[in-house]
């Protein structure tokens, strides 16, 4: 009995993992929901707590065995710093605390990734959500801690800054940044003793510092929500509906067709959905790509449309072309500074249109 209980302990990590994840997934939703902001603030204002209460912990044990008598001969510490639950339970409640944030973080951030440098980086989170579930007996090594504290409050609020002030420009993630940063190294110096060091925290806001401009960082708060090509473009009552083509039926994992038919002089409509929270105002741009043999991807245009978030389905915006040269195309829809929300890949075939079995209109 004792040995199966064992077994068990060994896989509470990944259990607790998988469940922690699946209801972050469920609760946080398909939207950043100022709910989620708020909660998860709540989260990191808990840890700080809680390091604050470690730094006293370990401040008064040192206090207590030095006053002890006998003190140079010894390092054992007094009986009531040896309860289980004055060793154990401030650092299980942190590893939850952790836990629930890189999932929250994890997810947040991986809706807003749609290439693939940001889908590294959404995954790098996710590596540090499972690692967290295994180190919980480190966390009394404060250096750690406040790098992984440190990382939590400036990723936190590089969602919270925007939704604040509604804006997605660059000075506002470095603002961010910094204050995550700062608040970091402002607790850690309040805290008793001042244990650990933070110039790993400084060293880790330096690296987001770097990752933005190269957008490998997904333009949170966006997230996106849908982006089709096709022809036909209308707009009725309060819905945006365009004709595309289905997928042959051997494709049976997608829906809608890589190849757009289109004849000689018709429009080509790109029309995207991307969420932003309420009182978010920026101007988003479709940058179309075609591919051409002797000098790769080019920009053929880019326009660009306001964005004013708090609608559930998303913003939505649209543009077309005319004179659509055949070939590989991609619509790339990016903030003002050029950070990638979604990336749209598709083929141009330039004749007649397929016969109408073989389209759907989508409603936006």
């Amino acid at each position: 009995m004792k040995t199966g209980l064992a077994h068990l302990r060994a896989y509470l990590p990944v259990i607790a993992f998988f469940g922690g994840f699946l209801w972050d997934a469920l609760t946080v939703g398909r939207s950043v929901a100022p709910s989620d902001l708020w909660i998860l603030s709540g989260y990191l204002a808990g840890a700080a707590g809680i390091l604050w209460w470690l730094g006293h912990r370990r401040h008064a044990l040192a206090v207590a065995v030095a006053a002890s008598e006998g003190a140079a001969q010894t390092t054992t510490p007094p009986a009531s710093f040896r309860s289980i639950w004055w060793e154990r339970a401030p650092l299980l409640l942190l590893q939850f605390l952790f836990g629930g944030l890189f999932s929250a973080l994890f997810i947040l951030y991986f809706k807003s990734s749609s290439h693939l440098t940001a889908v590294f980086w959404s995954l790098g989170l996710g590596g540090l959500l499972v690692a967290n579930e295994f180190i919980d007996d480190k966390y009394h090594r404060f250096t750690l801690t406040w790098a992984l504290f440190g990382l939590c409050a400036m990723l936190l609020f590089n969602f919270l800054l925007p939704f604040m002030v509604g804006s997605i420009g660059m000075v506002w993630f470095y603002l961010s940044t910094l204050a995550g940063a700062g608040f970091t190294h402002w607790l850690r110096k309040k805290t008793p003793g001042c244990p650990g060091r933070a110039a790993p925290v400084w060293i880790i806001a330096a690296l987001l510092a770097v990752a933005y401009p190269l957008d490998i960082i997904p333009p949170v708060p966006l997230v996106k929500r849908d982006i089709q090509v096709g022809r036909n473009f209308a707009r009725v009552a309060n819905e945006y509906r365009l004709t595309l083509e289905k997928a042959p039926w051997w494709v049976f994992w997608r829906g809608v067709s890589h190849e757009v038919h289109l004849a000689p002089g018709e429009r080509l409509y790109c029309v995207s959905s991307v969420f932003a929270p309420g009182g978010l105002s920026t101007r988003l741009y479709h940058r179309w790509e075609h591919y051409e043999a002797m000098r790769g991807w080019v920009t053929v245009s880019r326009m660009g449309f306001g964005l004013f978030g708090g609608r559930d389905g998303g913003f939505r915006g649209y543009t077309y072309k005319q004179d659509v040269a055949p070939g590989e195309w991609k619509v790339h829809v990016e903030t003002e500074s050029g950070r990638t929300v979604v990336v749209h890949a598709f083929s141009v075939v330039t004749d007649a249109p397929p016969q109408p079995e073989r389209e759907t209109v989508l409603g936006l």
